[in-house]
Protein backbone atom coordinates (compact mmCIF):
# COMPACT_ATOMS: atom_id res chain seq x y z
CA UNK A 1 0.00 0.00 0.00
CA UNK A 2 3.06 2.53 0.83
CA UNK A 3 4.11 1.82 -2.57
CA UNK A 4 1.18 2.31 -4.14
CA UNK A 5 1.10 5.63 -2.50
CA UNK A 6 4.40 6.59 -3.24
CA UNK A 7 3.76 6.09 -6.99
CA UNK A 8 0.61 7.67 -7.07
CA UNK A 9 2.15 10.61 -5.07
CA UNK A 10 5.37 10.20 -7.47
CA UNK A 11 3.13 10.33 -10.47
CA UNK A 12 0.51 13.39 -9.10
CA UNK A 13 3.82 14.79 -8.85
CA UNK A 14 5.04 14.67 -12.02
CA UNK A 15 1.53 15.49 -13.69
CA UNK A 16 1.91 19.10 -11.54
CA UNK A 17 5.52 19.77 -12.96
CA UNK A 18 4.32 19.22 -16.51
CA UNK A 19 1.60 21.07 -16.31
CA UNK A 20 2.89 24.04 -14.40
CA UNK A 21 5.66 23.89 -17.25
CA UNK A 22 3.47 23.97 -19.87
CA UNK A 23 1.20 26.72 -18.00
CA UNK A 24 4.30 28.40 -17.51
CA UNK A 25 5.51 28.69 -21.26
CA UNK A 26 2.00 29.88 -22.11
CA UNK A 27 2.16 32.14 -19.21
CA UNK A 28 5.93 33.58 -20.34
CA UNK A 29 4.21 34.02 -23.77
CA UNK A 30 1.63 35.99 -22.66
CA UNK A 31 3.94 38.39 -20.80
CA UNK A 32 5.66 38.45 -24.12
CA UNK A 33 2.36 39.49 -25.87
CA UNK A 34 0.83 41.80 -23.11
CA UNK A 35 4.61 43.93 -23.15
CA UNK A 36 4.82 44.08 -26.97
CA UNK A 37 1.18 45.27 -26.89
CA UNK A 38 2.28 47.84 -24.32
CA UNK A 39 4.78 48.86 -26.50
CA UNK A 40 2.36 49.30 -29.66
CA UNK A 41 0.48 51.31 -27.29
CA UNK A 42 3.32 53.53 -26.15
CA UNK A 43 4.44 54.19 -29.83
CA UNK A 44 1.14 54.91 -30.84
CA UNK A 45 0.69 57.14 -28.54
CA UNK A 46 3.96 58.81 -29.15
CA UNK A 47 2.65 59.23 -32.93
CA UNK A 48 -0.24 60.79 -31.97
CA UNK A 49 1.68 63.17 -30.00
CA UNK A 50 3.70 63.69 -32.40
CA UNK A 51 1.00 64.54 -35.07
CA UNK A 52 -0.70 66.56 -32.93
CA UNK A 53 2.25 69.23 -31.73
CA UNK A 54 3.07 68.73 -36.11
CA UNK A 55 -0.84 69.77 -36.24
CA UNK A 56 -0.85 72.79 -33.87
CA UNK A 57 2.53 74.11 -35.58
CA UNK A 58 0.72 73.77 -38.94
CA UNK A 59 -2.29 75.46 -37.48
CA UNK A 60 -0.22 78.72 -35.81
CA UNK A 61 1.83 78.76 -39.49
CA UNK A 62 -1.86 78.72 -41.13
CA UNK A 63 -3.13 81.29 -39.22
CA UNK A 64 -1.02 83.71 -39.51
CA UNK A 65 -0.61 83.05 -43.24
CA UNK A 66 -3.18 85.45 -44.77
CA UNK A 67 -3.44 87.05 -48.16
CA UNK A 68 -6.22 89.35 -49.28
CA UNK A 69 -8.04 89.41 -52.45
CA UNK A 70 -9.70 92.50 -54.14
CA UNK A 71 -12.77 91.87 -56.17
CA UNK A 72 -14.81 94.96 -57.56
CA UNK A 73 -14.09 97.08 -55.24
CA UNK A 74 -14.26 94.78 -52.00
CA UNK A 75 -11.71 93.75 -49.99
CA UNK A 76 -11.70 89.81 -48.66
CA UNK A 77 -9.14 88.00 -46.64
CA UNK A 78 -8.35 84.38 -46.88
CA UNK A 79 -6.16 81.99 -45.03
CA UNK A 80 -3.80 79.66 -46.83
CA UNK A 81 -3.07 76.57 -46.58
CA UNK A 82 0.56 75.16 -45.84
CA UNK A 83 2.62 73.84 -49.16
CA UNK A 84 4.67 74.45 -51.61
CA UNK A 85 2.61 75.63 -53.97
CA UNK A 86 1.51 78.73 -51.58
CA UNK A 87 5.30 78.89 -51.13
CA UNK A 88 5.98 79.82 -54.53
CA UNK A 89 2.59 81.75 -54.72
CA UNK A 90 3.83 83.48 -51.94
CA UNK A 91 7.03 83.83 -53.51
CA UNK A 92 5.24 85.73 -56.32
CA UNK A 93 3.26 88.18 -54.48
CA UNK A 94 6.56 89.18 -52.42
CA UNK A 95 7.38 90.87 -56.07
CA UNK A 96 3.91 92.62 -55.86
CA UNK A 97 0.49 92.05 -56.02
CA UNK A 98 -0.89 90.01 -59.08
CA UNK A 99 -4.18 90.72 -60.71
CA UNK A 100 -5.44 87.50 -62.52
CA UNK A 101 -8.38 87.82 -65.46
CA UNK A 102 -11.43 85.30 -64.27
CA UNK A 103 -13.78 83.65 -66.19
CA UNK A 104 -17.23 82.27 -64.42
CA UNK A 105 -17.05 78.30 -65.28
CA UNK A 106 -20.04 76.39 -64.61
CA UNK A 107 -21.59 78.63 -62.19
CA UNK A 108 -19.74 78.10 -59.59
CA UNK A 109 -16.49 79.28 -60.06
CA UNK A 110 -14.53 81.63 -61.52
CA UNK A 111 -10.50 80.43 -63.68
CA UNK A 112 -7.81 82.24 -64.32
CA UNK A 113 -4.31 81.93 -65.43
CA UNK A 114 -1.36 82.77 -63.42
CA UNK A 115 0.93 82.34 -66.28
CA UNK A 116 3.38 80.17 -64.92
CA UNK A 117 3.39 76.82 -63.12
CA UNK A 118 3.44 76.38 -59.19
CA UNK A 119 3.94 73.52 -57.68
CA UNK A 120 0.84 71.23 -57.58
CA UNK A 121 0.04 68.33 -54.70
CA UNK A 122 -3.11 67.61 -56.58
CA UNK A 123 -5.67 65.31 -54.42
CA UNK A 124 -9.14 64.50 -55.09
CA UNK A 125 -11.26 67.37 -53.41
CA UNK A 126 -14.67 68.75 -52.63
CA UNK A 127 -14.92 72.22 -52.60
CA UNK A 128 -17.20 75.02 -51.16
CA UNK A 129 -17.93 78.55 -51.46
CA UNK A 130 -14.83 80.60 -50.57
CA UNK A 131 -12.30 77.89 -51.35
CA UNK A 132 -9.37 78.81 -53.35
CA UNK A 133 -7.43 76.20 -55.24
CA UNK A 134 -4.92 75.56 -57.93
CA UNK A 135 -5.91 73.29 -61.02
CA UNK A 136 -3.25 72.28 -63.48
CA UNK A 137 -0.28 73.78 -61.65
CA UNK A 138 -1.02 76.97 -63.21
CA UNK A 139 -4.82 78.34 -62.80
CA UNK A 140 -5.90 79.81 -59.80
CA UNK A 141 -9.86 78.84 -58.75
CA UNK A 142 -12.15 80.63 -56.68
CA UNK A 143 -15.71 78.94 -55.78
CA UNK A 144 -18.92 80.84 -54.89
CA UNK A 145 -20.57 76.85 -55.48
CA UNK A 146 -19.48 74.10 -55.04
CA UNK A 147 -16.96 71.06 -57.13
CA UNK A 148 -15.59 67.71 -56.57
CA UNK A 149 -12.09 67.58 -58.45
CA UNK A 150 -8.32 66.84 -58.67
CA UNK A 151 -7.19 69.94 -57.34
CA UNK A 152 -4.49 71.70 -54.81
CA UNK A 153 -5.86 73.77 -52.44
CA UNK A 154 -4.41 77.46 -51.47
CA UNK A 155 -6.82 78.78 -48.85
CA UNK A 156 -9.63 79.73 -48.36
CA UNK A 157 -12.02 83.00 -47.38
CA UNK A 158 -12.42 84.04 -44.23
CA UNK A 159 -15.77 86.05 -44.28
CA UNK A 160 -18.06 84.83 -47.50
CA UNK A 161 -20.13 87.82 -46.63
CA UNK A 162 -20.67 89.47 -50.07
CA UNK A 163 -18.22 86.90 -52.19
CA UNK A 164 -20.64 85.23 -54.28
CA UNK A 165 -22.21 89.55 -54.84
CA UNK A 166 -18.72 90.91 -55.55
CA UNK A 167 -17.62 88.25 -58.01
CA UNK A 168 -20.72 88.78 -60.09
CA UNK A 169 -22.25 86.80 -62.96
CA UNK A 170 -19.98 86.88 -65.42
CA UNK A 171 -16.00 87.85 -65.96
CA UNK A 172 -14.26 89.55 -63.67
CA UNK A 173 -10.55 90.27 -62.32
CA UNK A 174 -9.46 89.43 -58.58
CA UNK A 175 -6.33 91.41 -57.44
CA UNK A 176 -4.06 88.90 -55.16
CA UNK A 177 -1.81 90.85 -52.77
CA UNK A 178 0.13 90.00 -49.28
CA UNK A 179 -1.54 91.89 -45.87
CA UNK A 180 0.36 94.25 -44.89
CA UNK A 181 1.52 93.00 -42.07
CA UNK A 182 2.79 89.24 -43.70
CA UNK A 183 5.60 91.34 -46.14
CA UNK A 184 7.50 92.48 -42.63
CA UNK A 185 7.79 88.92 -41.86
Amino acid sequence: MKIKKRLLFTAMLTMLVLTAGCGGADAGQNIQNEASGEQEEIAAAQSRKSETVEDEENNEENEEMKIQLSVNGKSFTASMEKNSAIDALIGLLEEGSLTIDMSDYGGFEKVGSLGQKLPASNRQTSTSSGDIVLYQSNQIVVFYGSNSWSYTRLGRVDDLDGWEKALGSGDVSITFSLIEQEKHK
